[in-house]
């Protein structure tokens, strides 16, 4: 496994701070790898092992350990074992007195930020946890952690880590790797660290398996949903309409036709169950001109396109759409809040912001003849303001023109970057 640098780097600063790091992202995407890298970068800095604890909740003999008095006694039992370790005084703490505390998956523990913020209180431990919920620090959760946590979300591989993986397991070592080769496979079967080493329906039953088990442990039993049915039939819907702007009323209409009898506001639970499973993303309508967000017609993307080549198929022919996707998860690794922009009668596909400064950017497969540059390059064009204007397509010859410029797709997920003003 490939050492994941571009997280590991955002943890770095705050070893040994008071304050939780907390890893979150969808089951699978490597948060555990994570957590047993920054281990092994501790160790190497000198902390000893009798310091350092790890619980995997997901492992069958933390399976009963499902309140926080039940994961306090597993901590302690944990803490008295360590043979060299006491308990300093509060006011003598050192790093190297720390005891350092990881917790893999802990939104299976009830009320678990209570013991957590306690742990954090007594200042000798540092703490790591991981968890696959987007919801975990929501509402009354994150009351109390309020300025005590930092959150670090976790993607499955980019395509720069998916590069690197193939470079370190290229079985020919006096051959380059064919990149052109590689960027197809990552737009089909996406980039799911535990898939990449298997043969095409290899990685298909595991994508399928990896769905029904996020399906079933984060969805079904965690949301108490009977119509397991109902679930599959919505994704699927999200899988087909990729890139095209769509409500929960939309489906409900949908499901009508085919005299499917659901309420519009279960369609709406549902969809939000999948944001929290980190399975989906919502992104919410914005006027360019009001700069209001809009009520209505969002879009929906994959954390991993894995998932719609092995539940829907297609990736190879709804290259526009995948592409799409791909760019969006690509922007949200590098910390871009984003919303779809609408200038009058015209869309963008997204306006990115970061603390304060903004661009555009218009997505397509290629750029194919002069109907598609017209119809992609005119949002862009027509929007008078001044921030950046980007198109980003698998195009290897420069379109740029107008202010508008021109970012090949293997180019912008290798690490080019967009300029905001």
């Amino acid at each position: 496994m490939i050492k994941r640098n571009f997280y590991l780097n955002k943890i770095k600063p705050y070893i040994n701070k008071d304050l939780i790091k907390i890893i979150s992202g969808i089951r699978r995407c490597g948060k555990s790898t994570i957590l047993q890298q920054l281990i092994e970068e501790l160790k190497q800095n000198g902390v000893k092992e009798d310091n350092i604890i790890y619980i995997n909740l997901e492992l069958q003999k933390y399976f009963d350990v499902r309140t926080k008095e039940q994961l306090m006694d597993v901590i302690e039992k944990q803490i008295k074992n360590r043979v060299n370790y006491e308990y300093p005084a509060l006011n003598q703490i050192a790093d190297e007195d720390k005891i350092y505390i990881f917790i893999d998956e802990i939104q299976n523990v009830d009320s678990w930020e209570l013991l957590i913020n306690s742990y954090l209180a007594e200042k000798q431990f540092d703490i790591y946890i991981t968890g696959s919920n987007s919801k975990l620090l929501s509402g009354e959760l994150a009351t109390h952690l309020t300025g005590r946590f930092v959150e670090i979300k976790v993607y499955p591989f980019s395509y720069l880590e998916f590069l690197e993986y193939h470079k370190l397991n290229n079985e020919n070592m006096n051959e380059d790797i064919n990149e052109n080769k590689l960027i197809k496979e990552y737009i089909q079967f996406g980039g799911m660290p535990y898939s990449l080493g298997f043969e095409e329906d290899q990685k298909i039953e595991y994508l399928s398996d990896l769905y029904y088990s996020i399906v079933l442990k984060d969805i079904i039993k965690r949301n108490e949903i009977r119509d397991v049915d109902l679930v599959d039939r919505i994704f699927f819907y999200i899988l087909a309409n990729i890139g095209h702007t769509f409500s929960a009323n939309s489906i409900f209409k949908y499901f009508k036709k085919d005299q499917i009898s659901v309420s519009i506001n279960t369609i709406y639970n549902y969809l939000s169950y999948m944001e929290d499973a980190c399975l989906v993303n919502k992104v919410r309508r914005e006027n360019i001109v009001s700069k209001k967000l809009l009520n209505h017609g969002e879009k929906f993307y994959l954390n991993d396109l894995g998932f719609r080549e092995a539940i829907y198929g297609y990736n190879n022919r709804n290259k526009g759409q995948v592409i799409e996707n791909i760019v969006y998860i690509e922007l949200l690794r590098r910390g871009y809040k984003i919303t779809i922009g609408k200038f009058k009668d015209k869309e963008v596909d997204f306006v990115c912001k970061k603390r304060g400064k903004k661009a555009y950017i218009q997505v397509s497969y290629v750029l194919a003849d002069e109907n598609t540059i017209k119809r992609e390059f005119e949002p862009l064009i027509k929007i008078k303001d001044n921030y950046p204007k980007y198109i980003i397509s698998t195009d290897e010859f420069d379109f740029s023109k107008n202010g508008v410029i021109h970012i090949n797709l293997a180019d912008f997920l290798k690490g080019k970057t967009i300029k905001l003003l």
